[in-house]
């Protein structure tokens, strides 16, 4: 009888220590596994940022490649510019300096050299030399060439036309010498008094004659013909 209690008593007791380990296992692996999923998140959301954080500095290093490259270009370009109004302004130097070298040759109807000379062959001759443009022979035909420009636009370089008989046919022409800041304009010329000589358009006896200027000789003309060379 005694030994059938103990058997019992023991069987009990190694039963309930059975379910003690079995609960204290299936409790404690759970609480294990949240904490490893818990870490994994943290690394996850950690290295997710890292990446937002390097696609924010290569989109900014981008844009400031892009900003640097557009201002080169941006740079490049004004100095192309600039480079085209220096050559341009140095082929007008060129036109005045040849003109320049005709002055006190005798005027002559007709004539086309140094020895004797009249308006339209100095004018065609010095643009022809200085700047390879060809022009008409005669002054009338030379107004038809080029842009029109207003008196208060004239640059260097400008042709200016005259009419001895008021606003009858255009009669001579001369190449403007210089524009000072008051706007005084004065023209080199083959003028059948003196020959080749420098007036003003403010002069008592060309002044009235003035009727129109051209530019035969545009910046967009010349950077055209210097860009096709």
């Amino acid at each position: 009888m005694k030994r059938r209690i103990l058997f019992y008593f023991t069987a009990v007791f190694t039963t309930l220590s059975l379910q003690s380990c079995v609960t204290n296992y299936v409790v404690s692996t759970p609480t294990s596994y949240v904490s490893e999923y818990k870490s994994n998140a943290k690394l996850a959301s950690i290295d997710s940022k890292k990446i937002e954080i390097a696609k924010k500095q290569l989109v900014n290093s981008f844009r400031e490649e892009q900003i640097v490259a557009g201002k080169t270009l941006e740079n490049i370009a004004k100095n192309e510019e600039i480079a085209k109004a220096v050559r341009f302004s140095k082929k007008i130097d060129d036109i005045l300096t040849e003109a320049e070298s005709y002055l006190g040759t005798p005027y002559r109807y007709g004539g086309t050299t140094r020895n004797g000379i009249d308006c339209s062959a100095f004018v065609l001759s010095v643009f022809g030399t200085s700047a390879g443009v060809d022009l008409p022979r005669v002054a009338a035909s030379q107004a038809q060439q080029g842009e029109k420009i207003e008196k208060s636009e004239l640059q260097k370089g400008d042709l200016v036309f005259f009419s001895h008989q008021g606003r009858g046919r255009i009669s001579h022409v001369g190449i403007v010498e210089s524009v000072d800041s008051e706007g005084t304009v004065k023209f080199i010329h083959a003028a059948t008094s003196r020959g080749v000589m420098i007036s003003s358009l403010n002069d008592s006896y060309w002044g009235p004659k003035f009727r129109f200027a051209k530019r035969v000789l545009s910046q967009d003309a010349f950077n055209t013909n210097y860009a096709q060379n």
